[in-house]
């Protein structure tokens, strides 16, 4: 996952492993040669990430979009740079299309503007301070976490969860990352799903309350309860405060590892980004709790990054699964069809999937509890 800040730039927000178009007068090869320009640029991953996350400590793009242009010179005066590693860092993010360039000036793109300046509604940049300062580590003992089956950012001999034991700034860190990676995504949630006819809503493990707000603003007559650790709930109250909505959303304190219910009473139960931190086993369990709390004829819905069900992709999903083996005991993305058996096993009806593009999940199943 420390590479999904690839996924961020260029077109269509993936990888694009095909051979870069021609340009003016360049003589074009013959295309049916195979050659190891892919995996070139898959193996320079890392430095596109790095480059992308060093950029956002810099603080160049927050800089770019107060000025709006500037040139080289006038970068390395106001951040402080040498002409030589400026133009370095510049080149990188003009080729990434993070910035914009006539020669003399750059400038932020129109998705730097709007994901990586501070204060904007949908900042990521606190998404790629993450995998810099911690999945990028982990990642780094990939090989050892194939070889044992153990996550590698933390020791599940001494620790029940990866979040015991960090500092505060830490979890500050995470959950602020975690409100960047979701907000992109629970807007686009909220477009897809047709949540018109709710009225209560109980959202899983719903972390900042970030998708609760995004539902809320789509559905008008929608009240929300966010169920998540005690020391999560003051964030969720005060997000809902300054979101406006403290009549709309609420805290619901609790943790669904020990809890034998969750807190009943609602139409609809949200899972976002939760099921794949977890086992088959331990899904199945949740989804029962889920399914006892929701009034029969609610719904279930959960938004994931699925794998295709001959899994052969997506990227960005394959990628995530393999962020789980590092970063869990048993997690992983499942495909739909896993999705689908478990749903079905618990008593769950009228499955179905919705399928979208953000920036963490490629999709909603759907699934009905019998009257």
């Amino acid at each position: 996952m420390s590479v999904c800040a690839v996924l961020c730039v260029g077109s269509g927000n993936s990888l694009n492993f095909s051979s870069s178009p021609p340009r003016g007068n360049d003589v074009v090869a013959n295309t049916d040669v195979v050659t190891p320009m892919p995996l070139m640029r898959i193996a320079s991953g890392f430095g596109m990430t790095k480059a992308l996350a060093a950029a956002v400590d810099l603080g160049l793009f927050n800089y770019l979009s107060k000025v709006v242009t500037a040139t080289k010179a006038q970068i390395c005066r106001d951040l402080g740079l040498a002409d030589r590693p400026a133009g370095m860092l510049l080149t990188v993010c003009i080729a990434m299309e993070l910035l914009e360039s006539d020669g003399e000036w750059v400038r932020n793109s129109a998705m730097t503007e709007e994901f990586l300046v501070i204060g904007k509604q949908h900042y990521f940049g606190d998404y790629v301070k993450l995998k810099d300062v911690r999945a990028y580590h982990s990642w780094n003992r990939l090989t050892d976490a194939l070889r044992t089956n153990a996550p590698v950012g933390w020791d599940p001999t001494t620790q029940a969860t990866p979040f015991e034991g960090i500092s505060p700034e830490e979890a500050e860190l995470f959950y602020s990352a975690m409100r960047s990676l979701s907000a992109h995504t629970a807007a686009t949630l909220a477009r897809a799903v047709d949540l018109s006819g709710a009225r209560r809503l109980l959202d899983v493990g719903g972390g900042s309350g970030i998708y609760c707000i995004e539902l809320c603003k789509v559905n008008e007559q929608l009240h929300t309860s966010v169920y998540d650790l005690p020391s999560v709930c003051p964030m969720i109250e005060q997000a809902a405060r300054e979101a406006g909505m403290a009549d709309r959303i609420s805290a619901a304190p609790g943790n669904f590892l020990t809890d034998e219910q969750l807190p009943g009473g609602h139409d609809v139960a949200l899972l976002s980004t939760v099921l794949h931190d977890w086992d088959p086993k331990f899904n199945v369990v949740l989804l029962r709790k889920v399914y006892d709390a929701i009034e029969p004829g609610g719904m279930v819905v959960i938004c994931e990054q699925f794998i295709s069900d001959d899994r052969d992709g997506p990227l960005e999903g394959a990628l995530l699964s393999l962020n789980m083996l590092v970063e869990t005991t048993g997690g992983a993305n499942y495909t739909r069809n896993e999705y689908k058996s478990w749903l079905t096993e618990v008593g769950f009806t009228d499955i179905e999937h919705v399928g979208f593009e953000a920036a963490g999940a490629n999709g909603a199943m759907l699934a009905r509890k019998p009257r």
